[in-house]
């Protein structure tokens, strides 16, 4: 009787396809076994016992490179290792679960890019009059704010989650929106600039969402990113925000000035 068995017994036998095995020879993980007079190779017990310890090597998340030597090695190096290939793998499933977590954020929208409290905020701003058109602009600020001045970004929101309680600070935020559909020389954009600037003055809690967004490095680009998200060149809302600030400096307060 011919010894061994074939390949596709010996794949078979260890749980795998005829392909690993294969896979597994080309890497040098295991010996091609000699051929038998009619030209077929054969693997004996030895051959099915080493894919059978490679194939559950690496089913426990050794890397196949790492196989040979762990194999050749003796038993304190090889648990040493097989704790190191642990660790690997406990980071790994660290990694999946945030991607998978990420992954259930995306379903909720804006739950992928901004924290709780910030998408709670934007969903109560339709309630105290900012239309949809507001809220997307404040979304997309957010959004900018969290990844342009991450180290700012928890202070931006409580500034803004107390300023909201505030009628007057709702009642200009609601306005400046408004300069839209205004031309650049309205002279309501001069009028409501020094509304904004006087609120922001008698209320240093509510300046600070002006002033807090500073970034420890090019701080005029990331502020101005961020500020003046969403306005066209020359338009009358570029020309509040540019109003705004330069009262504020013309009262001393430090603004971040274009570059």
């Amino acid at each position: 009787m011919t010894d061994g068995v074939t390949i596709g017994q010996a794949a078979a036998f260890a749980d795998i396809t005829i392909k690993t095995v294969r896979h597994y020879h080309k890497l040098g993980l295991v010996d091609e076994p000699a051929r038998d007079s009619s030209g077929y190779r054969r693997y004996g017990s030895a051959d099915l016992l080493r894919l059978v310890q490679i194939r559950t090597m690496a089913a426990a998340g050794v890397p196949l490179a790492d196989i040979v030597p762990l194999l050749a090695s003796d038993a304190a190096p090889f648990a040493d290792a097989l704790v190191e290939v642990g660790r690997r793998l406990t980071a790994r499933i660290a990694e999946l679960t945030a991607q998978r977590d990420m992954l259930h954020r995306l379903t909720s929208g804006d739950r992928a890019l901004l924290p709780d409290r910030a998408v709670a905020m934007l969903e109560g701003m339709p309630t105290l009059g900012f239309t949809p058109d507001d809220v997307r602009t404040a979304r997309e600020s957010f959004v900018l704010a969290k990844a342009l001045v991450p180290e700012g970004f928890d202070d931006y929101l409580t500034d803004i989650e107390h300023a909201l309680r505030d009628p007057r600070f709702v009642e200009l935020a609601t306005r400046s929106a408004e300069v839209i559909g205004w031309e650049s020389d309205d002279p309501r954009v001069v009028e409501l600039a020094t509304d904004m600037a006087e609120h922001y003055l008698a209320n240093p809690a509510q300046l600070r969402i002006v002033t807090g967004l500073q970034a420890h490095t090019e701080t005029s680009t990331r502020y101005r990113l961020i500020a003046h998200h969403g306005e066209e060149q020359n338009s009358a809302a570029a020309r509040l925000a540019s109003l705004v600030e330069t009262k504020l400096r013309a009262a001393g307060i430090d603004t971040p000035r274009p570059d």
